[in-house]
């Protein structure tokens, strides 16, 4: 699969809120180095998918708005917007953080990234 595509198709899942589904991205040697505004976190694979476990604990839905995907080879540049519905009030969208993230894809699955992230 093009890693364009691949990106697209993991922001437009639930991995974000489900860990089996997280699973089916990530490489198992995958890190991701994470600044945010409160500070640098450094995941790798049990992190991501205890994560995404976390989340789903707190969100019914997740959803990714893409506002700008570049792609040269392995590697796949994605600024979005991640919007949520809590479990306390499902019917109301709530927008959660921006982010901006490098991918590098490796054996069809995610392998490095470096993102960026600033909560609402």
């Amino acid at each position: 699969m093009a890693s364009k595509k691949l990106i697209q198709n993991f922001y437009k899942s639930d991995a974000l809120i489900d860990a089996d589904v997280m699973k089916e991205y990530l490489h198992p040697e995958i890190i991701l180095d994470w600044n945010s505004s409160k500070g640098f976190v450094q995941l790798n694979y049990e992190s991501i998918l205890n994560l995404s476990l976390e989340l789903s604990k707190a969100y019914v839905r997740s959803k990714v708005r893409i506002s700008h995907i570049l792609a040269e080879n392995d590697l796949v540049s994605v600024r979005y917007s991640h919007y949520v519905k809590t479990i306390e009030n499902p019917r109301e969208e709530m927008f959660l953080a921006n982010f901006i993230v490098i991918w590098q894809i490796k054996d069809d699955k995610l392998y490095r990234g470096y993102q960026m992230s600033q909560i609402s």
